[in-house]
């Protein structure tokens, strides 16, 4: 009964009219950036290369939603905001959704698949599935170089992925004070575009678990690529004897990691403190000479060798003595580079790293890659890998479309809340389909751009 009364939205009456809303618009939707990611994907070959890495174990009598078309729907509504299988239920009926799935978006038989559809798709993924698609979204990064580059920079990084339920693999982690999964992400650090990504349990991974992940990845990255120069760049927990070992093995590849304080190495960096020290209560004597604000603080460089008990030998160790107002603050890093000076090392390449973060936010933050609710841990691993594929194609739009634009340097949501959610009105006659977008949209010129440079229609 309650299906045969139209949903109204009630509003108090503005300009001399009574003002009444409902959801019978029709053939609206509120996502033409659907269509855009259609575009970026044709250029970028990211997600065949995703479906075509799962064995499709499906009677192909039953087939009503290819895994290219399954894959094409859940990552493009990832993209547009829309992070829950759930969102399917509805959007499967949306006309921008079928058009960029490249089906009539009008036809009432022809209607995506539902959240599940989705459901049974995660649950049946092997681990062999899940790994091609590790190694697939890797292949898509080679891809996207015209040619070898001479330096690539891997961004090693783990986040936290709060669990609320029984999921598989999770783990108390005493760090984060949560039950929790502890993924790791791999960026190209210069340019920010996603390697790879794995989810992992909650706990702190071991030196030969990081080893062994990063290990493929090169090798991956190597076979395309020999005379490439890698750097390894992450924060202290990932300054394993494994991982500087995996350099150690490859005259093209080093490495530059955080390095934790400890009773052997930090009073090494004493002497550098105590020079600090005097140099900071000069600039601070000075600056109340000269009724000048003090200097917020003073920093010194510096290196030296050094082996824990877990190396094979002795590297070198930068020094970053930091003496503020609020005490010192004594700062390592261990790399295998002689030729940079302390101070390049640390500043120039090291706290880049920093940027990471960054991209993971993004991921988490904006495309929802903790959506890892289900209880199966290969399940909620494809749920990893829709943000990620979401990212790549929203960074494929923005570092080759979008250039020398507003949104050049734009975050995800930023992209996603100016060029995907616009209103659009889709007709469709025997021979063609119309897109209306409002009147007074305020990206026109934007969009023509963007529209040309993906689709080259002719």
């Amino acid at each position: 009964m309650s299906d045969c009364i139209p949903t109204q939205l009630r509003f108090p009456a503005m300009a001399g009219f009574t003002v009444r809303a409902d959801f019978e618009g029709g053939s609206v939707s509120s996502d033409f950036g659907a269509l855009l990611m259609h575009g970026v994907d044709r250029q970028t070959g990211l997600i065949q290369r995703l479906a075509a890495s799962i064995r499709d174990q499906r009677h192909p009598s039953y087939i009503d939603h290819s895994l290219n078309d399954l894959l094409r729907q859940r990552i493009f509504q990832t993209a547009c905001g829309y992070v829950d299988g759930n969102d399917a239920n509805s959007l499967r009926h949306d006309p921008a959704f079928k058009l960029a799935v490249e089906r009539a978006p009008l036809d009432d038989n022809n209607a995506l698949a539902s959240g599940p559809t989705f459901s049974r798709l995660e649950n049946s993924l092997s681990r062999r599935d899940i790994y091609r698609m590790a190694r697939a979204f890797v292949d898509a990064f080679i891809a996207s170089y015209a040619s070898a580059p001479s330096l690539i920079v891997l961004d090693m990084d783990h986040s936290e992925d709060r669990t609320h339920g029984a999921q598989q693999l999770s783990l108390y982690n005493h760090y984060y004070q949560s039950y929790c999964y502890l993924p790791l992400f791999l960026f190209e650090g210069l340019s920010g575009k996603l390697i790879t990504a794995v989810l992992r349990p909650g706990k702190r991974p071991t030196g030969r678990e990081n080893a062994a992940i990063i290990g493929r990845v090169v090798r991956q990255l190597r076979q395309a690529w020999p005379e490439t120069h890698l750097i390894l760049r992450g924060d202290g927990h990932f300054s394993n004897p494994e991982l500087m070992a995996l350099c150690e093995k490859d005259a093209r590849m080093d490495f530059v990691f955080g390095l934790a304080g400890n009773k052997a190495l930090s009073p090494k960096a004493e002497p550098l403190l105590a020079e600090a020290r005097a140099l900071h209560e000069r600039h601070c004597a000075d600056a109340r000479t000269l009724k000048q604000p003090a200097p917020a603080a003073t920093r010194l460089y510096d290196d030296v060798d050094y082996q824990a008990g877990s190396w094979s030998r002795a590297w070198r160790v930068v020094v970053k003595a930091e003496v503020m107002s609020l005490g010192d603050n004594p700062r390592f890093v261990v790399t295998s580079l002689t030729d940079p000076t302390p101070e390049a090392i640390y500043r120039d390449m090291y706290c880049p790293r920093g940027q990471d973060e960054n991209f993971i936010k993004a991921i988490k933050n904006d495309l929802g890659s903790d959506r890892t609710s289900d209880h199966s841990f290969l399940a909620n691993h494809l749920r990893l890998f829709y943000a990620c594929a979401a990212y790549q194609l929203i960074h494929s739009l923005r570092e080759n479309t979008l250039c020398h634009t507003e949104l050049a340097k734009a975050q995800p949501m930023t992209i996603i809340l100016k060029l995907f959610k616009l209103a659009v009105r889709v007709v469709q006659y025997k021979d063609r389909i119309k897109l209306h977008l409002p009147s007074t949209c305020p990206v026109k010129g934007l969009l023509q751009r963007v529209t040309e440079l993906l689709f080259e229609v002719g």
